[in-house]
């Protein structure tokens, strides 16, 4: 028997609940019994017509004759149960309609393979209700200190460098003798550097360790390309530090390197302070200091004016904390590529004669610190959903 739209005289939720689950369940069995183009035809006219349709009769006789207490209700009704379930029934139904045609004139030309999607496509409009809800991943955010990396990469990407990445696990050669630290350095002693185990009766240059800085990509770098070269590179690196509340066994750093002939400190400077702006504002000033580095000679800090108090070194009439009151944060080193570099990669074009280079070096997590006015590196890595929620 067809199904006829009744009058409602009740229009608690209940049974109004009751007469949509009457109504969906005699579409669906209507539905069932579609075999046909014009079968379907039929159908679609009687539910969802623009005259006398089902359609229209639960609009004029539900909705509209709803009293004006039992409207919101009877509108939530139709219009996000009733009506999204009778043209989800209709789309599926016609889908069903259109796999079972095109799974017939597959068999008639005896094509194997159409005959399978046919059937697959079948079987899946059968199985699938396409009108529910699909379910949605919770919508992440990045980590503050992979967003802040990530914005000091693309500054460097703009200006023409790529991004080059290495091992986190080195040798010793990689990691100290090709960088030109003297082997009593006291880097290379297991107070301030990360040893692997059982190396003992390696030679010094191939024993293993986890990386201090991520200038060893530097080297591997130079191995593969020949100049001129350009590039940035992000990594983990790992230090015998003990965790307090600025510092960290294992931290992120980014350093470049640009190798070409005639570059100068010059080259440098307009490089370093050009991303200082991008990264800090137009209005930061930059300064250089004196420095010393094993790898680079001459030596550089820079930094640049405290982009939290504007370089006064007062917030109000509070001392300014980031900068220590002087005006000025120390941001990152850098310097010229030391010749003795250039040495170990000389077989491949990097003659310390011919090219010259410059190389920097910044730590992500403490530019984090101050850019989010975060006062303890170790809430980074403790995964408090909560403390990261703060950076969505």
């Amino acid at each position: 028997m067809a199904y006829t739209v009744p009058k409602l005289t009740d229009y608690s939720a209940a049974a109004l609940e009751k007469k949509a689950s009457q109504l969906l369940s005699a579409l669906k069995d209507e539905s069932t019994a579609v075999k046909t183009e014009s079968d379907y035809e039929a159908f679609r006219v009687r539910w969802a017509g623009r005259k006398d349709s089902v359609r229209t009769q639960v609009n004029e006789l539900w909705l509209k004759a709803a009293p004006k207490e039992a409207k919101r209700a009877a509108g939530q009704l139709v219009n996000e149960v009733i009506l999204p379930g009778i043209d989800g029934e209709l789309r599926d139904r016609h889908d069903h309609i259109n796999n079972l045609a095109v799974l017939k004139k597959a068999r008639a030309e005896g094509i194997d393979a159409e005959i399978d999607a046919a059937r697959r496509a079948l079987e899946l409009s059968d199985s699938v209700d396409i009108t529910l809800p699909g379910i949605r991943r919770p919508i992440g955010a990045e980590h503050p200190i992979i967003k802040t990396r990530n914005e000091i990469v693309s500054v460097f990407e703009r200006l023409g460098y790529s991004v080059a990445e290495g091992p986190v696990v080195e040798t010793d050669y990689y990691n100290f003798e090709a960088l030109n630290f003297p082997p009593n350095h006291p880097a290379r002693d297991t107070q301030d550097t990360l040893f692997i185990a059982g190396q003992q009766s390696k030679p010094q240059r191939e024993r293993l360790l986890l990386r201090t800085h991520t200038s060893p990509v530097q080297i591997r770098t130079m191995e593969k390309m020949r100049p001129p070269i350009r590039i940035v590179i992000p990594g983990k690196v790992h230090r015998n530090d003990p965790p307090d509340a600025s510092h960290s066994p294992m931290f992120h750093q980014i350093e470049g390197l640009a190798v070409d002939t005639n570059i100068t400190f010059g080259d440098l400077k307009g490089t370093l302070d050009h991303a200082m702006k991008a990264l800090f504002g137009s209005n930061v000033k930059t300064h250089f200091r004196p420095s010393f580095f094993p790898f680079t000679e001459p030596s550089a800090e820079l930094y640049v004016t405290c982009f939290i108090c504007g370089g006064s070194g007062k917030r109000g009439p509070d001392p300014c904390r980031p900068c220590k009151q002087t005006g000025w944060i120390e941001v990152l080193g850098c310097g010229m590529v030391d010749p003795n570099v250039f040495e170990f990669v000389k077989d491949n074009g990097y003659d310390p004669k011919q090219v010259s280079g410059f190389a920097f070096g910044m730590g992500v997590d403490r530019l984090a610190l101050l850019k989010y006015g975060v006062d303890d590196i170790q809430l980074f890595f403790q995964g408090d959903v909560r403390f990261l929620q703060q950076f969505g």
